[in-house]
């Protein structure tokens, strides 16, 4: 069963929970910082989180502890765009470990996945929210106790459809 994003709801094994998108809302020709969520059926990949803030119950899919040290490339100068890189970095990346909690968790949405296609768009995760579900980059967001609901049901065939 896929994860389904419509009307900026996240419908999900019996679950609507609201959501947030990009600023720009839905595209189906995204474009590196243009503030739209990709429209499209994505695989997900691994699930990050802050140890030192999250106490992760049940989860199936592969995931990964967030060090310091980590990040995610948006630079398309780089060989690494739109891949998890380390700092320090030469390039323009976006950093993992933050002091604010919309990355404390997250999944990675697999958009501009294989091959990578620089200027496509890079770092399109499924992430905490901001207050009042303020609109994302261009990721796909939800409260932190929502999306603590939903970890234990996802698995590795899960994929992510964005309408």
């Amino acid at each position: 069963m896929n994860i389904i994003i419509k009307n900026h709801f996240l419908l999900y094994k019996g679950y609507k929970l609201k959501c947030s998108i990009g600023k720009s809302g839905l595209t189906c020709s995204k474009k590196e910082g243009d503030l739209a969520t990709p429209k499209g059926l994505f695989k997900l990949g691994l699930l990050y989180y802050r140890k030192d803030r999250i106490k992760l119950g049940k989860c199936v899919i592969k995931k990964k502890i967030i060090k310091k040290s980590m990040g995610w490339c948006n630079d398309i100068r780089s060989k690494k765009y739109n891949k998890e890189i380390s700092f320090p970095f030469k390039y323009r990346a976006e950093k993992l470990y933050r002091k604010d909690n919309i990355y404390n968790i997250f999944i990675n949405i697999k958009y501009n996945h294989s091959p990578v296609i620089k200027g496509k768009g890079s770092a399109i995760f499924l992430h905490i929210c901001k207050k009042k579900y303020k609109a994302t980059s261009a990721c796909v967001a939800l409260e932190k106790k929502d999306f603590l609901k939903i970890i234990p049901l996802i698995n590795k065939r899960t994929k992510i459809s964005i309408m």
